[in-house]
């Protein structure tokens, strides 16, 4: 999926200039004695988590979970930045340039990032949402994606747990396709313990029904303790 944009304004003038941020063995026992490591060799680093569709649900690597948006909608791939998160598709737009071109709807749920600097204020829950909006708007199209103007924040409460949301618009300019723009949508909601979970939805401009879907889904997160 890719928004090929020449007007409007720019993810990181309209996310309050937030500019996105990237992520950052024993052996076997044998005859021979075991080598000495040296303490110079730096340690593999930790693989990202990921998490899973199981059934109705995305769960997420730390075994929160978030309702799937129908049985319409199949697994996918997370792929907006998210930690230990899992994803689902839904096809919009079958073959649209002739060529077998896809276009649809996506939904991810996972954590915030421990890249991303995180505190449980309702200052701290936006800065987070711009933080991984603005990530998940580049992964999901490219860094100069245009945003429409209009973008909305709004503070969220799931099952008695501080959260925001954004919504914002991005221009679509592709050949062949029916649509002028898609609609981005972030939940982030506080856990309790330092950490942050996360919905993104890339919801197409000509399918707006989806939109309560998704909040009502996000209103449904089950928090694990």
């Amino acid at each position: 999926m890719a928004a090929l944009a020449t007007t409007g304004l720019s993810v990181g003038w309209i996310w309050s200039k937030a500019d996105a941020v990237s992520p950052v063995a024993l052996p076997s026992g044998g005859a021979t004695p075991l080598e000495t490591v040296s303490p110079s060799v730096a340690p593999s680093s930790t693989p990202t988590p990921y998490g899973k569709v199981l059934g109705t649900v995305m769960v997420a690597s730390n075994n929160d979970s978030m309702p799937n948006m129908s049985s319409a909608w199949t697994n996918s791939y997370e792929r907006t930045g998210l930690w230990g998160g899992a994803a689902i598709w839904f096809v919009v737009h079958k073959n649209y340039d002739g060529k077998g071109g896809t276009w649809g709807n996506y939904v991810a749920f996972g954590q915030l990032p421990p890249d991303i600097p995180y505190k449980n204020t309702a200052a701290g829950l936006k800065e987070a949402a711009v933080q991984i909006g603005s990530r998940a708007i580049v992964n999901l199209y490219d860094k100069n994606a245009q945003l429409m103007p209009g973008t909305t924040h709004k503070v969220l409460t799931v099952n008695g747990h501080q959260g925001h949301e954004i919504v914002a618009k991005v221009v679509v300019k592709q050949p062949k396709l029916a649509e002028t723009f898609s609609t981005v949508m972030i939940a982030v909601i506080d856990r309790g313990d330092g950490t942050a979970d996360v919905s993104v939805a890339d919801i197409a401009g000509s399918t707006p029904a989806w939109q309560n879907v998704w909040r009502y889904k996000v209103s449904q997160i089950a928090i694990n303790k």
